[in-house]
């Protein structure tokens, strides 16, 4: 029963993510001709030329790359990629037919609002195992080539390219920076949803209190210390160095305790993209 309602939860949140993607792109993107990359970007381009709807093209890009992706990325992936895009599909070109135009012709508010839904929408499909194929499935594909890349720039060199070639087909060079404006939000939007919550702050802290400040740490926070061997290259004395990681709510607090029982201490803050452990990610859960 526990693995059918985790599958229940999982398909519902996919399902939301499918109509805010398929609302982005009907209402905001589309009809303003705002190709914001993907293949959604190049459906939107195609159905201006051929007789066939935005939705229809995406499905029939979408069938080569999902049997490479059967191939290459397992059948747990295609089986909510065909979901997704079967959803939003049909999504995409029921609004059309029924709503039949913009929502704003606003082409500055359509670019940010439409990307930003596109994006939330990608980013909660991802979180949750699937995709909404397209470009997603080739980004999956690069991230196992090139890991070291983060999937929202893997997304916007892609869009870049298909923004490219909408200037071209619509012969629009405002209309392609509209466009433009779509990505860098999609971008932003992608990368907060699928980082945003794993950000954390790592300190270093060399004093010659680490123990006090250790205690306080544990005691206050809650926060896993570890303590790290050091020796002053100056001094030649061992110290003890204090590694913390923490969400960063906790940071600025922590820097009060720190401050507070050695004012002369030495701090090294810096961002932490991604935590695995205790707390925080899965070690064994895919990365994104």
């Amino acid at each position: 029963m526990k693995n059918i309602g985790k599958l229940i939860w999982e398909y519902s949140i996919m399902s939301i993510g499918a109509v805010l993607y398929a609302i982005g792109i009907s209402m905001f993107l589309d009809p303003n001709n705002l190709a914001p990359g993907g293949v959604t970007g190049i459906g939107i381009i195609l159905s201006k030329f051929i007789p066939l709807e935005t939705g229809t093209i995406v499905f029939i890009i979408n069938i080569p790359l999902i049997i490479v992706g059967f191939w290459k990325l397992g059948h747990r992936l295609i089986w909510r990629t065909f979901y997704c895009i079967a959803i939003t599909s049909t999504l995409i070109d029921t609004i059309n037919n029924v709503y039949g135009r913009a929502l704003t012709d606003d082409k500055i508010i359509s670019a940010i609002t439409g990307a930003g839904l596109v994006s939330l929408g990608i980013g909660l499909i991802m979180k949750q195992g699937g995709t909404t194929g397209g470009s997603d499935i080739v980004v999956r594909l690069l991230r196992r080539r090139f890991p070291h890349i983060k999937t929202s720039v893997l997304f916007f060199c892609i869009d870049c390219m298909i923004v490219t070639s909408s200037a071209i087909a619509f012969r629009d060079i405002v209309v392609a920076l509209y466009a433009l404006v779509a990505v860098v939000v999609g971008s932003f939007t992608l990368d907060k949803v699928l980082y945003g919550t794993d950000e954390a702050k790592m300190i270093y802290i060399i004093s010659d209190h680490s123990k006090p400040i250790a205690d306080s740490l544990l005691k206050d926070l809650a926060v896993g210390v570890t303590f790290i061997q050091g020796r002053g290259a100056y001094s030649g004395k061992d110290k003890e160095v204090i590694m913390v990681v923490m969400r960063k709510a906790l940071a600025p607090k922590a820097e009060e305790i720190i401050k507070k029982v050695d004012p002369q201490a030495f701090m090294i803050v810096t961002n932490a993209s991604e935590i695995y452990g205790q707390g925080y990610k899965n070690i064994f859960s895919e990365k994104l």
